[in-house]
């Protein structure tokens, strides 16, 4: 694993509003190693931090109104992401594939040294021909990034994430099941993380690179304790 020539960060993190974008956005503000964070969210957070920059900006199918603000940055973690439920194929493929690949190509144009860590999720089909329709389209976006001009691009697939205590944006079913962290950490050891070393191990990526591209639940582990 190599070193990036610069020790510093300059992230660019989209889904901020949602439950793992804020807990990555969290370990990027704490973090020595990252020197600027920018979000881009569809409404106001109200975070104020000195390393902290927000874009409030809906429409990511068209990022022109914004793109003069996205150079100069050294990793973008997408973290932005729709479930499946109640979404027919079309629509999901839509939101997931069409809007991700999008905000890719522009960053790629704009940033030539970008590492692109993208949140996926376990079980995701990478041979995009399984019987689970999230996964199968999880799998084309994660294979197309890979095809993509960045310095490097790392697909995240984290099972269970115990989320950081004090942040807004928890969802709630991780609320009612956070009592059963130790249970889970004890009988599904390969599938479970932390939210704080979820943050962590994308940052690492991005300093030391990783020997796969497919960052599972024992990888984000190993990512997270790197110095």
């Amino acid at each position: 694993m190599q070193q990036l020539k610069t020790d510093k960060i300059s992230v660019i993190i989209t889904g901020a509003t949602g439950m793992v974008g804020e807990g990555v956005m969290h370990e990027c503000l704490n973090h020595p190693d990252v020197e600027a964070v920018l979000v881009i969210n569809r409404r106001p957070d109200g975070v104020v931090h000195p390393k902290l920059k927000e874009i409030v900006h809906e429409n990511f199918f068209d990022l022109s109104p914004i793109e003069d603000q996205l150079s100069g940055y050294n990793a973008c973690y997408f973290c932005l992401g729709v479930t499946s439920l109640g979404k027919t194929e079309p629509e999901y493929f839509n939101l997931t594939y069409n809007l991700t690949i999008h905000v890719a190509e522009t960053l790629v144009r704009l940033n030539t040294d970008m590492t692109f860590c993208y949140v996926s999720g376990a079980n995701t089909d990478s041979t995009e021909q399984g019987k689970t329709m999230w996964a199968r389209v999880k799998g084309k976006t994660e294979n197309d990034l890979m095809k993509m001009p960045f310095r490097q691009v790392f697909a995240f697939r984290p099972g269970y994430m115990h989320p950081t205590k004090g942040l807004k944006h928890t969802q709630k079913l991780y609320n009612y099941l956070g009592w059963l962290y130790p249970v889970f950490k004890l009988i599904l050891p390969n599938g479970v993380t932390t939210l704080r070393e979820v943050g962590l191990a994308m940052i690492n990526a991005t300093r030391f690179g990783y020997k796969t591209q497919v960052i599972e639940s024992n990888d984000i582990k190993v990512l997270a304790e790197l110095k």
